[in-house]
């Protein structure tokens, strides 16, 4: 799963270097716990060493838990409420599921997407199993004192329609660099069977049904551009509510190096 994740390059591996790549096959579940204990060890080896880590993503549940160390064994979970709520969102649909959420937790429903299901259960299984919100348990976690003396940096865009177009070239410089094919070899090693988390990352999900013969190409593409513009403003509102972070905008530099020079520099101000 290399394009349609993003990974680094070989020569951007080369150049810097880069943690906790490939670490796992693509058919084996990989949850945000899993990536904090992962995450916690590197870091430390990393800080021994002398070293800077860089947690680089955009991820925001994942970067705040590990952040601030959240209490996963506080939601306890039921693997028999599990199984019954995927069964009905077999028989009556994603919007259905969705709908369960929103009378549970309307915070939670309108900051999960309805096809996202396994986030959704998730959701519905804390509030069956602690006794509260996801949203509710969300703050309970965030109310943490931070694991880390961290620096927070934004780099985004002021103008969201520049943000949609930078978008939507990479999209199409996935395409050209063949998301398709690796979606159809993905697909034919039976990776999406194995791992029902695979097939619903953002990049794979929407050309699936082009290669099912749904939908065109050109649905597809238009289809994965609207999902990521819409994940991108997610992300927007996740990240806003925290007023620590730096947040440096692309327009305000002439080019990539000057806005790397500015991150290094709140860094250093931070720990200078």
């Amino acid at each position: 799963m290399d394009i349609g994740t993003a990974k680094p390059t070989a020569d951007d591996i080369r150049a810097v270097p880069h943690h906790m790549i490939d670490i796992i096959p693509p058919e084996e579940s990989f949850s945000v716990a899993d990536f904090v204990a992962r995450a916690t060890i590197e870091t430390r080896d990393i800080i021994d060493r002398g070293a800077l880590p860089i947690l680089c993503g955009g991820t925001g549940l994942y970067i705040d838990s590990f952040i601030y160390g959240r209490d996963f064994g506080d939601a306890a979970s039921d693997e028999n409420l599990r199984q019954e709520l995927r069964e009905y969102a077999e028989k009556h649909g994603a919007e259905a599921l969705h709908d369960v959420l929103k009378k549970t937790d309307p915070v939670a429903a309108n900051a999960i997407h309805s096809n996202n299901i396994k986030r959704v259960i998730r959701a519905i299984e804390i509030c069956k199993t602690v006794n509260m919100t996801k949203t509710e348990w969300d703050k309970k976690a965030d109310s943490h004192d931070p694991r880390y003396d961290a620096v927070m940096i934004s780099i985004g865009c002021r103008d969201r329609e520049n943000l949609y177009r930078r978008i939507n070239e990479r999209v199409d410089k996935m395409i050209a660099s063949g998301l398709v094919e690796e979606t159809k070899h993905l697909r034919d090693e039976g990776i999406f069977d194995a791992n029902s988390t695979a097939s619903q990352a953002i990049g794979y999900k929407e050309i699936i049904p082009y290669l099912d013969g749904v939908i065109t190409l050109d649905e597809a593409v238009e289809n994965l551009k609207t999902a990521t513009r819409r994940y991108a403003k997610r992300q927007l509102t996740w990240f806003n509510r925290n007023e620590s972070i730096v947040r440096l905008y692309r327009e305000d530099y002439p080019d990539a190096d000057a806005l790397a020079d500015a991150a290094i520099s709140v860094i250093g101000g931070k720990n200078g």
